[in-house]
């Protein structure tokens, strides 16, 4: 009976710090080593607060998106400061744009554009597209894909290259599946496993935590992993 009882107060309490322990960055559901990916990465944004990367490990990490800008006329007030002080520090910079289902594509590259810094060193732009956080319109398909399309190719006409699209499972599969752009290179969101490649396979990056601690950074992180660079 005294077993029994130890044993369940055991697993209350896991039940009861797991969340916390999450939060706190204390376990990880994936931990990718460093000699299968090499390269490895974090995204920030005006949420990580002041950042002092000249503390961030360069042996963890290899390169940086930073949010620049979401819809129409928002702008991360760090922006600036992220990218200059990155750029400083020796990472590697790209600069990323939150897709608002409720503006359209094209004013949504203007934000962009007149934010970001046209630097040839810079990582390929993303453009972060899902529902957490979105705005309550859910468009056909054909509609997002064309808004899409349209800040997609104002970027790659004003930057020459094509933009990653970072993607959920669940907009994935609502979305952008059995679609032309598919076939573009994605940044697919997975803390649980890594992506399969039979249903991602023009994957190119992996985000497999959104709970890192990295030193100079307060607060949990968002954790990437190259999926093709070694």
């Amino acid at each position: 009976m005294k077993n029994s009882f130890i044993l369940l107060f055991g697993i209350l309490a896991l039940l009861a710090l797991g969340p916390f322990a999450y939060k706190a960055g204390w376990w990880q559901f994936n931990y990718p080593s460093g000699d299968q990916f090499p390269v490895q990465g974090i995204d920030v944004s005006h949420h990580q607060g002041d950042i002092d990367w000249k503390s961030v490990p360069k042996d963890r990490v290899r390169f940086v998106y930073i949010k620049a800008t979401e819809g129409g006329d928002w702008r991360d007030r760090l922006f600036r400061r992220n990218w200059d002080d990155a750029k400083a520090a020796g990472f590697a910079v790209g600069a990323y744009h939150f897709f608002s289902l409720c503006k359209s594509g094209a004013e949504q590259a203007k934000n962009f554009l007149a934010v970001v810094p046209d630097d040839p060193e810079a990582l390929v732009p993303a453009i972060d597209i899902e529902f957490t956080g979105n705005c309550k319109a859910r468009p056909a398909k054909e509609d997002f894909l064309r808004e899409l399309a349209a800040m997609s190719q104002a970027i790659g006409e004003a930057r020459q290259t094509i933009p990653i699209l970072y993607v959920t499972r669940d907009f994935y599969d609502m979305y952008l599946k059995d679609s032309v752009l598919a076939s573009d290179a994605v940044w697919i969101r997975n803390i649980y496993r890594r992506p399969n490649p039979k249903v991602f396979p023009y994957a190119t990056i992996w985000q497999y935590a959104d709970n890192g601690r990295v030193p100079g950074i307060k607060g949990p992180v968002d954790l990437n992993a190259s999926l093709v660079l070694k």
